[in-house]
Parts: structure tokens; C-alpha cells; sequence
């Protein structure tokens, strides 16, 4: 959206991409895209020069590569998930470590205490009445560090009271 934008604002004529299959892994946004440079009167160019023409056969070619890369993508996200459910049968982490935890030596998930501490704090407060934002802003005070950040984000909260 942001080349977009540029074609727009420069009056630049034409969208460079590396290749085509770049431009989208998904066949609506890349004909999505290529309609929206063609409003603002630019064409998108592939630096490889596949399909860069307007004559029926590089339209076909265009059609072809968006579907391929389509395609690709749904290949990488059923590969991923079959690799993802190996690991998680054999007992190894998968995903992000949760707050209150950490990872082990042995690479097994094991509790934080301080983590921990923290996690039992927020619920204290949350079952009290205390809002969310209140959660927050109360273990920020009470010295309570999240991992990242220097404040608690409120969906952050969310997650730890779960």
C-alpha cells in the first residue's frame, strides 16, 4: 500500500517488483494491485522481465505466476503445521513461551518464579474488580517488569490473567 501510495503521490509511472511472484502470494491482491496501478496510470514491471507486456499471452503469464505463488504459499503453511505437529508430538516446544514461564535447560518449558509471582498478582487484583488498564498500571507500580516494553500493554494483561 505504501508503493501505492508513492505511484500517487510521485506520479511515478510504473511499480518495480523483483519478480512477480513477489508482488502477492495471493491471487485477488495481486490483480487487486494491478488494477490500482493501473488508476493511478503506472503498470507494475518485473525486474525479471516475465509477463511485463500487454499482449494476451503475458496476461496469461501474470494469471499463471499469481496462482503458482498462491499456491506456494498454501505448500509452505500446510508444511509448516504438518512439522509443527511432528515436534509437538514428540514432546518438544512449539510456539512462544508463555508469561510465568521460561525454557529450561533441557529445552522443556519449566515455571519462572518471578514470572510466576507476577501472573498470581494480576489475578489477585483482576478477581478484586480491578480493570485491566488498573491491573496494569498497579504492577507497574508494585515493581512488576513485563518482557518487553517498559509498560504493561493491556492485552499483554489480558493474556497473563487469562
Amino acid at each position: 500500500m505504501a508503493a501505492l501510495d508513492a505511484l500517487r503521490d510521485q506520479g511515478a509511472g510504473v511499480l518495480v517488483v523483483a519478480r512477480r511472484d513477489r508482488l502477492a502470494r495471493d491471487v485477488l491482491t495481486d490483480a487487486l494491485v494491478q488494477r490500482l496501478c493501473e488508476r493511478e496510470g503506472a503498470t507494475v514491471v518485473s525486474a525479471d522481465g516475465v509477463a511485463n507486456g500487454d499482449r494476451p499471452e503475458d496476461q496469461l503469464m501474470r494469471s499463471i505466476v499469481a496462482a503458482m505463488a498462491a499456491y506456494e504459499r498454501a505448500l509452505i503453511g500446510t508444511r509448516t503445521r504438518a512439522a509443527l505437529a511432528v515436534k509437538k508430538a514428540r514432546g518438544e516446544r512449539v510456539g512462544g513461551v508463555p508469561y510465568g514461564y521460561r525454557v529450561g535447560p533441557a529445552g522443556r518449558i519449566e515455571e519462572d518464579p518471578g514470572e510466576q509471582a507476577t501472573v498470581a498478582r494480576a489475578r489477585e487484583l483482576r478477581a478484586k474488580g480491578a480493570s485491566l488498564r488498573e491491573v496494569a498500571r498497579r504492577l507497574l507500580a508494585e515493581g512488576h517488569r513485563p518482557r518487553k516494553g517498559r509498560g504493561w500493554h493491556v492485552q499483554v494483561v489480558a493474556r497473563v490473567v487469562g
